[in-house]
């Protein structure tokens, strides 16, 4: 099994930056792609950002030129860093990470959701 821990959401200002974390554990081969989604109540599960190992990254365009993702494989571990945050941000955020476990088998998991909320 792989379990995603996130960390780092809660209350910010219109205008601030939160950082969120997310860490992978369990039977992990390799990991390929790190990515945050988010979701508002009544609203989908969106992209936010996500990264490949070959250095690819995506970006929705409502966060371009705001949030930056990081990723770090020697730690299994992904980074959001959220800057001039809007109330259009609140939203619960998911980490998501695909790879393939110690049995060669393709992983594709979730986090469990970090809230964040921008108050205006």
């Amino acid at each position: 099994q792989v379990q995603l821990v996130e960390s780092g959401g809660g209350s910010v200002q219109a205008g601030g930056s939160l950082r969120l974390s997310c860490t992978a554990s369990g039977s992990i081969r390799s990991i390929d792609d790190m990515g945050w989604y988010r979701q508002a109540p009544g609203n989908q599960r969106e992209l936010v950002a996500n990264g490949t190992r070959h250095g690819t990254t995506n970006y929705a365009d409502s966060v371009k030129g705001r949030f930056i993702l990081s990723r770090d494989y020697a730690e299994n571990t992904v980074y959001v860093q959220m800057n001039s945050l809007s109330p259009e941000d609140t939203s619960t955020y998911y980490c998501n990470m695909k790879g393939i476990n110690t049995w060669g088998l393709q992983f594709d998991t979730w986090g469990q959701g970090t809230q964040v909320t921008v108050a205006s």
